[in-house]
């Protein structure tokens, strides 16, 4: 699974995502829309309106979504 955490420096939410995907060694791809603004315009125009915003297969949020995070857990776990 493909796991993308669009984020930026000083989020506290986007500190808290990482932090719990890394604890449950889920792997992911940062894009830092601090060097990468041109995300900024994309993910509005896909309706997201805070960050960070994670974006999978099959799955899509903003926000520290810990619900969210647990389903991926569950759903690696599965798979392994």
């Amino acid at each position: 699974m493909s796991i993308s955490i669009y984020t930026k420096k000083n989020c506290v939410q986007c500190h808290a995502t990482k932090r719990m995907l890394a604890q449950r060694a889920i792997p992911f791809t940062l894009i830092d829309t601090d060097t990468h603004p041109e995300c900024v315009e994309w993910l509005k125009g896909q309706g997201f309106l805070q960050l960070p915003v994670v974006i999978t297969d099959n799955l899509r949020w903003s926000g520290f979504r810990p619900d969210m995070i647990n389903r991926l857990h569950t759903h690696s776990e599965a798979g392994a």
